[in-house]
C-alpha cells in the first residue's frame, strides 16, 4: 500500500476522490485499510487548514 501525506489541496481533493471510490470496500480488505489510512490523513489535514473554534457561549 503506497500512500503519500496530504500536502496540498490537489492532494487533499484526490484523497476525497479515492476516499469516495472506496466507501464500499468490503471489512478486512486491503481496500478497506486504505479507506481507514486515507481518512485518517484527510482528518488531519482538515484539522490543521480548516479548523472550527469552539463556539463562544457569550455570543449565543
Amino acid at each position: 500500500m503506497e500512500i503519500e501525506p496530504i500536502k496540498t489541496k490537489t492532494d487533499y481533493r484526490t484523497a476525497l476522490k479515492e476516499i469516495e471510490a472506496l466507501m464500499t470496500a468490503e471489512r478486512d480488505t486491503p481496500e478497506c485499510e486504505r479507506l481507514d489510512v486515507l481518512v485518517t490523513l484527510v482528518e488531519a489535514y482538515e484539522n490543521n487548514h480548516y479548523r472550527l473554534e469552539p463556539p463562544d457561549p457569550k455570543k449565543v
